[in-house]
């Protein structure tokens, strides 16, 4: 009889990530873009296998990418013939620079929009915004080449204005953070400046029928953007420090609008004419912003409330020589308050040549004045600036309402936060990618920034992949505490599969492979996924 050993080999989630790279045919799109290159691992093989690093739950480096692969089934999850050894930090490292020389913008462009059309995902409307990446490091040396980003100082979304940035932008397609299209900045762009030149980039590259509508916040609404976007639709949010803004805020109450199908939400629509363009406002109101911002304000108001009575203390302690004198004081300390005033009287206070107490008929020899009051709100003003909590305006350059319903306007400017935000967070989170830039050129870490945008990618595939598939055959699975959804996160599938392993089992006439622990949640999970996910759990041999 033949000797036989076994050995076993960690699959857990990642034949969920490597099913869904190969549904997309993301190795055969990369090596096609970046064309071939005569190495063993491919420059798309090098990119799937740091997607499933980024989407392993290990916080481990990249660089790291042999040592994760150590005790995974290589062949299974990328390539017959490719070992962990392979994928070592020369190979990973070549890749970076190859998809940096075939521009990460257009790489990223390539497969996600193949993997839209293998999905059959269509849509109207895309969300678009930046984010920053704060970087370990000095940079202090830029790159030779002018396509390169600035590693630099700018505003910290982070909230580390003492570390160097990079900024990532997004588009991501409407209620999706599925990403459809993704560029590397300079650390200190401005968004103004950057989201038009953004735009502009992807409808380059879209046909004119297939363009979609694009939201972003105020930072792309100025009279300069709105002229240079008018071969495109856009849903933003206006600034606040537009005087029209102010007024609308001031002239329009709740009560004059329409309740939204959102729950808590009451908009108005009305006409504007900025920039020389024409635009449709919509003036909205939330119920829950309203009680936000004016219990913020409240407890500001108590606050200055109470600076202002000890500025009006200190200025009672003073003596002034005329009663003009102690007027203009409270004047110029009233200039300073917005929301406040000071109910004041003037009292004389005479000095003698003498301590003590005056004899009968002693004429003073000095007389001042002094002030004496307390400090009251300024209703009408507090009243004013009530006026403008809980209330936001959205623009759009679409005029025609049939096409655009106001209704719509806010849906989609709503669907901002499970979009594009949703995918910043996940790029952020560090379960995900701990540990990743630490790449000294700016050029690889542009790189890298493109392969975390096709984790995303993979990651917010397989979700609605899954959503998919229950709601159309009207199913459910148990979620973390045991109830039906349909509406899973695959954060929690991944974990799901945690435990899942290959027995390798090898004689002399050679070898067989066998996946240990499905159970039948797993096979209901990879019934629904399609047969690329579940070929890398059950198959021959």
């Amino acid at each position: 009889m033949a000797e036989e050993t076994y050995s076993t080999q960690r699959l857990d989630h990642l034949g969920i990530v490597a099913g869904i790279c190969q549904q997309i045919g993301l190795v055969e799109q990369i090596d096609t873009c970046v064309g071939a290159t005569g190495r063993k691992v491919s420059v798309g093989e090098a990119v799937q296998a740091m997607i499933l690093n980024a989407l392993g739950f290990v916080g481990r480096a990249l660089y790291l990418t042999p040592e994760f692969f150590d005790n995974k089934p290589v062949d299974l999850l990328i390539r017959e013939g490719l070992t962990a050894e392979d994928l070592n930090d020369d190979s990973l490292g070549r890749a970076l620079d190859t998809l940096y020389k075939a521009g990460i913008t257009q790489v990223f462009f390539c497969v996600a929009s193949h993997a839209l059309s293998v999905f059959g995902i269509e849509y109207d409307f895309v969300h678009l915004d930046n984010t920053s990446f704060s970087l370990e490091g000095d940079y202090a040396i830029p790159s030779e080449d002018p396509r390169a980003i600035r590693i630099a100082h700018g505003y910290s979304r982070d909230h580390r204005p003492d570390l160097k940035q990079v900024v990532v932008s997004l588009i991501c397609s409407y209620q999706s953070s599925i990403p459809v299209w993704l560029q590397a900045l300079d650390g200190n762009g401005a968004d103004k400046e950057s989201f038009p030149r953004i735009i502009q980039a992807y409808v380059s590259q879209m046909h004119a029928s297939q363009l979609p509508y694009f939201i972003a916040d105020s930072a792309l609404y100025s009279e300069k953007n709105i002229k240079s976007l008018s071969q495109v639709k856009w849903i933003t949010r206006i600034p606040g420090t537009l005087n029209e803004v102010k007024e609308l805020y001031k002239s329009i109450t709740p009560e004059q609008m329409q309740e939204s199908a959102l729950e808590g939400y009451s908009y108005l629509e009305v006409g504007n004419y900025y920039g020389g363009l024409p635009q449709r406002w919509l003036v909205v109101f939330s119920k829950a912003a309203y009680r936000r911002e004016a219990a913020t304000f409240r407890k500001r108001l108590a606050e200055k409330r109470t600076q202002a009575e000890k500025s009006l203390k200190q200025l009672s302690q003073q003596e002034f020589p005329t009663a003009e004198a102690a007027k203009t004081a409270v004047r110029a300390l009233e200039s300073q308050w917005t929301f406040h005033q000071a109910t004041t009287q003037l009292e004389k206070v005479f000095r003698y040549k003498r301590a003590g107490r005056p004899r009968k008929g002693e004429k003073p020899e000095h007389v001042g004045w002094r002030v004496v009051g307390e400090v009251v709100d300024n209703e009408e003003a507090i009243v004013e600036a009530l006026k403008s909590k809980g209330k936001f305006i959205l623009g759009s350059n679409e005029l025609n309402g049939e096409k655009l319903p106001a209704e719509m306007i806010l849906t989609a400017y709503k669907g901002q936060a499970a979009s594009v935000e949703r995918g910043f967070r996940f790029l952020k989170d560090p379960m995900f990618f701990a540990s990743s830039l630490f790449l000294e050129k700016p050029e690889r870490i542009m790189a890298l920034l493109m392969v975390m945008g096709l984790s995303l990618l993979v990651y917010a595939l397989a979700e609605r992949s899954l959503r998919t598939q229950l709601a159309q055959r009207d199913e459910s699975i148990p979620n973390q505490v045991g109830k039906p959804t349909q509406r899973p996160t695959i954060r929690r599938i991944f974990q799901v599969f945690q435990g899942i392993d290959v027995l390798l089992i090898q004689h002399s006439l050679g070898a067989k492979r066998q996946v240990l622990n499905l159970k039948p949640i797993h096979l209901r999970v990879l019934d629904l996924l399609g047969p690329e996910v579940k070929n890398c759990y059950i198959r021959d041999g």
